[in-house]
């Protein structure tokens, strides 16, 4: 347990720590802003190109002209590199230390080189000549603020991560040896009875053991009804009790939390790597050296070879190995795959891995389970028949007298319908026998009863040939059946059939226009799935598979060349959620955490299937622009700073301008990765349609 609670509050942690360091990082670019403009002021950027002319800021200009200018200059520019710009000669210190090179390596090269330089001139050459504080200033300010984006970007999932964890109410109460107490929800133990009133925040996950309430769980799985429950039903830590008090076990604490489960998944997904940034990180590595290399060539070739001077040719080497630092080439991905994350998570669509979100962009052929996918999942009563002088009402007295003692899916549809016609049991049943696929025997009121299938009642010698046409039809119809006789007096006939989702016959056409093939898979009858495929428009099927044999249809289907998606209820799917190159688990509660799923879609709702196809699409598109515009930019940039087209067409970029250019080119791809919000709306019009039922 407490390893749990510890857990939980390390998670939480980790998400304070995230908004922590995006606070101090907006600190340090406004520290690093506010000394940095005096400086660009008063430096010949500021005099030749901005044109403005300040008087002197130091009596000791009177001696020297640009005296005073410099000294002003020095601290300031030290008070903003050794102070918000020490984030980044620390970082190369520490990845010199480990003989890697990244990039803030380049920042703090570019940086101190300017510095050392500008200081040199100051200090040694009498307070004269041309110095490159403001560069260094500027190049400290721009990446801060850059940086400062990026963690913006990312804030929104952070913010969202924050909110699901507050879902978890800070105490509860517990009864222990007999007394209610309150205790913090971290230190809930296994099996503690949990009191909860109307308004209160569920802690942990649990069986109701006494009470009958509402409970509203849309933050958790998105469902907007609040759920009826009673005693045996499940509740879910952060849902939000609506009316009755209940009482309820403690089965999940902690991290074994659906919640907990959520979070970490959301997590895990936001900090894995994409295959396009594994990419992306070789080419960053490759760009450190070439960028290192690069300065030191602009610097020996032009002191050297192209007769300039020691200013000149540094002004080259630093704006070479400024501009070509990969910032940009960095985030390009990272970014992108915390936006496409989160706002999966805020459409109750959980996506475990950043390979998963790149991936499904990929999907052309999707097997989709039907029972608990394509149709609700649990049956109901469609048709009931009597016959040889019982009326309707006595057919379902009887069924629901011996279906009470019974846990197939059937009993359950029998039973509601049984309440809803207000048809009460007759008296509770004796001598009970269930029958492995066929049905069940019991005494009733003294009368001998069976109910289930044909040939359990032919097997009894009951003569059902009244009701032969009707049956026929049922069976053609799809239906499940159940048959009644009463003293070997064949009784009547309950149908029922599961009730397909409102929203699956648009997903099913919404996955065909994204040129996707939907292959359907059931171990239900084949006349079942002639039904079911006919309505929503689905041709290719495959009826009565066996769990265990669902995976040889997928793996036939990516024999084909298909890249294909399973989805499925992540438990008797298992094997071909796992054999899938995307395995798509519909449903919430334990199934959350399932290892065979990579994406978990919390609704139960058919179109979140399309929007998570639709997310991924969208989600590649910014990476490869971010990518595109990194790499361009890098290619461009170095040859342009290094003085390569100088001497032929007089481009040259001094190195403040190359840090702005550099910073710009991080801030386009950071804002790029936000701009894949816009994707919400498309995804909210799918959500509206599954409660608009179009």
């Amino acid at each position: 347990m407490r390893n749990h609670s510890a857990h939980s509050c390390h998670d939480h942690k980790k998400a304070d720590m995230s908004g922590k360091m995006e606070k101090e990082m907006r600190i340090g670019f406004i520290v690093s802003l506010i000394l940095t403009i005096p400086v660009v002021l008063y430096s010949s950027l500021g005099q030749k190109i901005l044109g403005v002319h300040l008087p002197a800021p130091l009596p000791v200009s009177l001696a020297f002209p640009d005296g005073g200018v410099n000294l002003l200059s020095l601290l300031l520019a030290s008070l903003v590199v050794f102070w918000p710009g020490w984030i980044f000669i620390s970082g190369a210190y520490y990845a010199l230390k480990k003989k890697t090179l990244d990039m803030a390596v380049l920042i703090a090269t570019g940086v101190l080189a300017a510095y050392i330089y500008s200081f040199a001139m100051t200090i040694f050459a009498g307070l004269k000549g041309e110095t490159f504080f403001e560069a260094a200033a500027m190049l400290v300010t721009f990446v801060l603020f850059g940086h400062w984006m990026e963690m913006r970007s990312r804030r929104g999932t952070s913010d969202a991560l924050r909110a699901l964890f507050d879902l978890v109410p800070p105490q509860a109460k517990v009864i222990r040896n007999g007394l209610e107490i309150v205790v913090p929800s971290s230190e809930i133990r296994h099996n503690d009875i949990v009191v909860i009133k109307p308004g209160d925040k569920i802690p942990v996950d649990g069986i109701i053991t006494e009470g009958e309430t509402a409970i509203d769980e849309s933050l958790i799985t998105g469902e907007s009804i609040p759920l009826s429950k009673k005693i045996g039903d499940k509740v879910i830590g952060g849902s939000v009790n609506q009316t009755g008090l209940i009482k309820f076990k403690a089965v999940q604490i902690g991290s074994e939390t659906v919640l907990a489960q959520i979070i970490k998944m959301v997590e895990t997904a936001q900090n894995s790597k994409a295959p396009g940034q594994r990419l992306a990180d070789k080419a960053a590595g490759w760009l450190v050296a070439l960028a290192i290399g690069s300065g030191l060539a602009a610097f020996f070739g032009w002191y050297f070879y192209g007769g300039a001077s020691l200013f000149t040719a540094l002004t080259f080497a630093i704006s070479a190995v400024v501009i070509a630092c990969p910032d940009a080439l960095g985030l390009a991905t990272p970014t992108v795959v915390a936006v496409g994350t989160g706002i999966g998570a805020k459409f109750n669509i959980l996506i475990k891995d950043a390979t998963t979100l790149e991936n499904a962009s990929k999907i052309n052929t999707i097997v989709i389970d039907k029972t608990g996918t394509l149709t609700e999942g649990k049956p109901k009563v469609t048709d009931v028949a009597s016959y040889n002088g019982f009326n309707v009402e006595e057919v379902l007295r009887y069924e629901a007298n011996v279906e009470a003692g019974s846990n197939h899916p059937l009993a359950k549809a029998i039973l509601d319908e049984a309440q809803k016609r207000g048809v009460m049991p007759a008296r509770p049943m004796e001598k009970f026998e269930s029958f492995a696929g066929s049905g069940i025997k019991a005494q009733v009121n003294g009368k001998i009863v069976l109910a289930g299938k044909e040939k359990l009642l032919k097997d009894n010698g009951v003569d059902i040939s009244a009701g032969s046409e009707v049956i026929k039809n049922l069976v053609e119809e799809g239906k499940t059946l159940s048959l009644l006789a009463v003293d070997g007096i064949f009784a009547g006939i309950i149908a029922a059939a599961d009730t397909i989702k409102s929203t699956a016959k648009r997903a099913i056409s919404e996955l065909k226009l994204l040129g996707i093939e939907v292959v359907m898979i059931t171990g239900d009858h084949i006349k079942v799935a002639e039904v079911v495929g006919g309505e929503l428009g689905i041709e290719k099927y495959h009826a009565e598979v066996l769990p265990q044999d669902k995976a040889g249809h997928v793996q036939r289907l990516q024999g084909e060349g298909k890249f294909v998606a399973m989805v499925g209820d992540g438990i008797n799917d298992a094997p071909a959620l796992a054999q899938a190159n995307i395995g798509i688990a519909i449903g919430a509660g334990t199934d959350v955490a399932k290892e065979t799923g990579n994406i978990v879609l919390m609704k139960s709702d058919p179109l979140d299937i399309v929007a998570a196809i639709m997310l991924s699409k969208a989600t590649v598109r910014k990476m490869k622009q971010n990518l595109f515009w990194a790499a361009i930019y890098n290619v461009l940039a170095i040859p342009v700073a290094a003085g390569v087209f100088y001497n032929s067409l007089g481009w040259q970029l001094r190195p403040e301008i190359s840090a702005l250019l550099m910073s710009v080119s991080s801030i386009i791809v950071a804002t790029n990765a936000v701009l894949l919000k816009r994707i919400e709306p498309k995804l909210k019009a799918i959500g509206n349609a599954s409660v608009d039922n179009i």
